[in-house]
């Protein structure tokens, strides 16, 4: 369990998790962990048999993450000790991880099985926050689950060593269940039942601030489509719109597509470009810093594509952007720095400063790449099964 402040429940809670281990036939310890509780908390806890674990450390993740590595079972069921969730109903939870189940996700809401009482979740996060996180989770990740921050869940302590979780924050939840995703562990969802929390002090909980930082944990182990695919969209579509106007203006019936759709179109390749290599960087930092699991694919690219290639391919897209550039120089000294054509010279121009600047992106994208990927090699997690990242 993880309190913080929870005098007016945590008695109650042990109470039914004590009842919960003898209904599901199990023998267990009841372990909670202390984030620095003033109220007596820890003093109940104690006094009911209960093993406390004081973590200094303060957040969400860092409680949990703390009770977990010093729990002493081969398997660990975990929730909120603020009497919202009913401890003497995990038979259910045992029930999957003896099946071989590794993670165990309670499911609140209706779709799922569910049931939330009258004012045991707030409406926007009843009727937004959750349903958006768990969509996205359903759709970034291929997890097949209807609440994806449920408090109460179950793992195995082998399952919990796999996942080496990082974070500290609210965002701890959504780190176990994606790695979860990432390591191909098999996850199960099993319904419960929400209830209105029983203390009388407000909740820790922010619901925009911590959904914010779940959705902002989860698009960043998406680096594929918070970076990548809307990076190859720009680029593909800069690319084609030079192409189209380069020869000259370009007429869609009314429309003509000139020299200002080339400066948008140059500025868009651009762009794209730095939000492919942003991907990369997300990618090698994450592998790096041990927040995601390696991916072959990656180990691959990095195999045939160093940084000195990255360099060549720099240089050759500076010289060849060079060639317009000069050339465009030379026209403006001819004409006596007085305006160029924009017809022939300024096209030329603005082809030559892409290539330019596509170049420049290349040689620092190709050196920082590198210094990310110094801490990511030599890891070499299991293989990723899908797209997810």
């Amino acid at each position: 369990m993880l309190y913080l402040h929870e005098a007016e429940t945590i008695g109650r809670c042990i109470e039914t998790a004590r009842l919960g281990l003898a209904k599901a036939g199990v023998e267990g310890e009841i372990l909670v962990a202390d984030n620095g509780s003033t109220d007596g908390s820890a003093e109940i806890a104690s006094r009911l048999g209960a093993r406390v674990e004081f973590v200094k450390e303060r957040g969400y993740g860092s409680a949990l993450g703390g009770g977990m590595r010093s729990a002493r079972g081969r398997s660990i069921i975990m929730g909120d000790a603020d009497g919202s969730y009913d401890f003497a109903e995990i038979a259910g939870f045992v029930g999957l991880l003896r099946g071989g189940s590794e993670l165990v996700m309670g499911c609140r809401f209706p779709k799922g099985g569910g049931t939330i009482r009258p004012g045991a979740m707030p409406w926007k996060n009843r009727r937004i926050g959750n349903p958006l996180i768990s969509w996205l989770g359903r759709r970034l990740f291929r997890i097949k689950i209807h609440d994806f921050n449920c408090g109460l869940r179950g793992l195995s302590a082998d399952a919990c060593r796999k996942l080496d979780l990082k974070t500290t924050g609210m965002e701890f939840a959504s780190e176990m269940v994606i790695k979860a995703s990432f390591l191909s562990l098999k996850i199960a969802e099993v319904p419960i039942t929400l209830s209105k929390a029983g203390r009388s002090r407000p909740p820790h909980l922010r619901p925009w601030r911590d959904g914010w930082r779940h959705l902002r944990f989860m698009l960043l182990y998406s680096p594929l489509w918070l970076f990548l695919a809307p990076g190859l969209a720009f680029f593909l579509s800069g690319l084609l719109g030079l192409a189209a106007t380069l020869p000259g203006p370009l007429r869609l019936g009314r429309v003509i597509l000139d020299v200002g759709t080339m400066i948008v179109s140059s500025m868009s390749v651009i762009l794209g470009f730095q939000l492919v290599a942003q991907a990369f960087y997300a990618k090698v930092f994450a592998v790096g810093e041990g927040l995601l699991p390696g991916d072959p694919r990656f180990a691959r690219l990095f195999k045939y594509w160093n940084l000195e290639k990255g360099i060549i391919l720099g240089l050759a897209l500076i010289a060849g952007g060079g060639i317009p550039v000069v050339g465009a120089a030379f026209e403006w000294i001819k004409a006596d720095f007085g305006p160029l054509n924009p017809g022939v010279h300024l096209r030329k121009l603005i082809l030559g400063a892409t290539l330019l600047v596509l170049g420049l992106q290349s040689v620092f994208a190709s050196f920082h790449l590198s210094v990310l990927g110094i801490r990511a090699e030599g890891r070499t997690p299991p293989e990723i099964p899908h797209d997810g990242a």
